[in-house]
């Protein structure tokens, strides 16, 4: 399992610890990951995804998993999470379509 944020793509960055006497030694910085179940509304279901505890604030911030994932650029989503974001758009538009009829 990488230590990769499902939803922002944030990863493991590396850097120096550095002593008082300035004396420097390799060290990793990696990301605050929760695995969490997060609901969509659009597809009326839970999602299990590895999520940043940054991420968890910017979807909460953006109105839910769904208005996150709209939002999202594709690159920097995982493939799964990708997947979500294509299956709620397909079911936004049937929504949508349905309405209007």
């Amino acid at each position: 399992m990488s230590r990769r944020c499902d939803l922002t793509g944030k990863g493991v960055l590396s850097g120096h610890t550095v002593s008082h006497s300035n004396h420097k030694t390799k060290r990793r910085f990696l990301p605050n990951l929760c695995n969490v179940t997060l609901e969509s509304e659009t597809l009326k279901r839970t999602i299990r995804l590895r999520v940043s505890a940054n991420a968890l604030k910017s979807v909460d911030h953006r109105g839910g998993l769904d208005a996150f994932l709209k939002k999202a650029r594709d690159e920097e989503l995982s493939p799964r999470a990708l997947e979500f974001k294509r299956l709620i758009a397909k079911a936004a538009t049937a929504e949508a379509e349905t309405a209007a009829a």
